[in-house]
């Protein structure tokens, strides 16, 4: 019996040893990516997508046959739009679930919450949302809009287009919004336009009364000048703002709204008709007519499993920055953080307008800015589209930022040089 029982034992531990090899095999033939969106809270309404987006990039890289020769593998987290909980997702992403890169985040907040986790850590995140700027990392890949890319461009087509001299900045109170409107302030007092001919409001998130501010933006239009409303305002604080446009009866003819934090995927939970008219300024729309564009159209309702889910602006950059990593990888032929960073600068690729893409010195990309008007469908009539624009990472109006430019190539390595001074004012954002 003692004989057996060590027989056993000895078959019994070889056969853990070769499923631990196993499983170790298993671990290695994969590649793991983070996808740091909220699934739910205020900014589920927004974020759910970019998951989604993210599930179908790598499910069709995997159909090419992964990268590296191995499948990728999406770990799938949820902040639950609490900006702390993302630095706690991030950190759990790369140092338990040894993600190569993560993907995700949406505002400003969060993506300087999980900053300081991604430098410490030594990984990638690529953001791909628009953002006010300001900011330059190592570490981050910033895929959305910078605001010369959105913000400024929607001011010069309102004031151009629309003779627009009177100027309602409203926005969610938080980041983005305030250094935003801070940045168009400067801006358009660089113009010409007086103090007085600028109101500046902010928000909670999720709010949700808003007969009064509403009300307050109605009489700020009604002093003989041309007024138009910039909206910062994020999230599903988005919904009752434009009903109350409608009920006061605040049509696009009389006081214009551009967006830049609406889209397809926000418009398509609201009754549009009152909207009809009104802007947003994006780098992509789903009725852009190309044909990358349709393909991925069709490419994401076959995923999804249904052809009413809509395309957004941050899907497109979610899709850039995937690809470009994807493409930093095979170049580099590595995973390794260090390896990728170095590759990744100059990497073209396709974007959804029948361009490219191009992953600048700045850690910002090239792409083009279309401004939309809202139809009765939910989608956007694009009314203008410009040339491909360099993301601009510090603004040139602000007296704190407009001698600061970003080179993260050897042997600079600086997030903010002093052209000035010849200065840098340290590695970091």
């Amino acid at each position: 019996m003692a004989l057996k029982t060590k027989l056993g034992a000895a078959l019994l531990g070889a056969m853990l040893s070769t499923t631990a090899v196993s499983g170790a095999l298993a671990q290695e033939d994969t590649i793991k990516i983070g996808v740091l969106h909220s699934l739910s809270g205020t900014m589920a309404i927004s974020e759910t997508t970019l998951k989604d987006a993210m599930l179908m990039l790598v499910e069709e890289q995997n159909k090419k046959g992964g990268v590296l020769g191995k499948k990728l593998e999406a770990v799938v987290v949820d902040p639950a739009s609490d900006w702390p909980l993302f630095a706690e997702k991030a950190r759990q992403l790369i140092s338990q679930d040894k993600v190569a890169a993560v993907f995700g985040c949406w505002t400003s907040s969060s993506r300087k919450s999980v900053l300081p986790v991604f430098e410490e850590l030594n990984s990638i995140l690529f953001y791909p949302v628009q953002y006010e700027g300001e900011e330059s990392s190592r570490n981050i890949f910033y895929t959305g809009a910078a605001p010369n890319q959105q913000a400024i461009p929607a001011v010069d087509y309102l004031a151009a287009e629309e003779g627009v001299e009177r100027w309602v900045l409203a926005g969610t109170d938080y980041v983005y919004p305030q250094t935003t409107n801070k940045i168009l302030k400067a801006y358009l007092m660089s113009k010409g336009v007086a103090e007085e001919d600028i109101m500046i409001n902010y928000t909670p998130f999720g709010h949700s009364d808003w007969q009064t501010i509403v009300s307050d933006i109605k009489k700020f239009g009604s002093a003989g000048k041309k007024t138009a409303v910039v909206s910062t305002i994020n999230g599903d604080a988005n919904v009752p703002f434009y009903k109350e446009l409608g009920n006061q009866g605040i049509k696009a003819e009389d006081i214009p709204v551009v967006a830049f934090s609406v889209g397809e995927e926000e418009l398509a939970g609201l009754d549009t008709t009152p909207l009809v008219g009104h802007l947003a300024a994006w780098n992509y729309f789903q009725s852009v007519d190309a044909d990358v564009n349709a393909e991925f159209i069709k490419t994401w309702h076959g995923f999804t499993k249904n052809d009413k889910r809509v395309t957004n602006d941050p899907m497109e950059a979610a899709y850039i920055g995937f690809n470009a990593w994807v493409k930093a990888v095979e170049a580099a032929g590595t995973t390794d953080t260090d390896a990728v960073l170095d590759s990744i600068i100059g990497v073209s690729v396709p974007n959804l307008s029948g361009g490219t893409s191009t992953v600048m010195p700045n850690h910002h990309i090239t792409k083009p800015v279309l401004i939309g008007e809202i139809q009765a469908d939910g989608q956007f009539e694009i009314v203008q589209q410009t040339p491909s624009v360099v993301g601009d990472e510090w603004s040139d109006y602000l007296p704190d930022s407009k001698d600061l430019i970003s080179d993260w190539r050897k042997p600079m390595e600086c997030g903010n040089f002093n052209v000035a001074t010849g200065k840098c004012g340290g590695k970091g954002s």
